[in-house]
């Protein structure tokens, strides 16, 4: 197993989290249902953009529709991101246990790396 996937195993453990299918244990209803909205508005900005290229758009305007799209898209990364540090994170990080709060440490490491790309 490489060590990525090692660690991201042991940081679900510490945070309860199912690593047969890593499924989040502790979501924020309210931001579940604010991130639910917000990607169906993606969706919709999605199929505008499909329609915006089909209708031979001006391309600065199909770029200005892709940017906002992608800041949507960084809003929902955003709640996430706040909802696993709020149980996930603050879990794994009060445990006390070295291999846990380390695996954690990793893992958000990787996501504010990702997540500044």
């Amino acid at each position: 197993m490489p060590a990525t996937r090692e660690r991201r195993n042991r940081a679900n453990a510490a945070c309860a989290c199912d690593t047969s299918v890593r499924k989040a244990v502790g979501v924020d209803p309210e931001i579940k249902v604010a991130n639910r909205h917000r990607l169906r508005r993606i969706e919709g900005q999605i199929r505008g953009l499909q329609k915006m290229v089909e209708d031979d758009r001006y391309c600065p305007d199909i770029i200005m529709q892709i940017a906002s799209v992608q800041e949507a898209l960084r809003g929902v990364a955003r709640n996430l991101m706040r909802n696993h540090l709020h149980h996930c994170a603050a879990k794994a990080l009060r445990s006390g246990k070295k291999q846990e709060s380390q695996a954690m440490y990793d893992e958000l490491l990787e996501l504010i790396y990702a997540h500044l790309r």
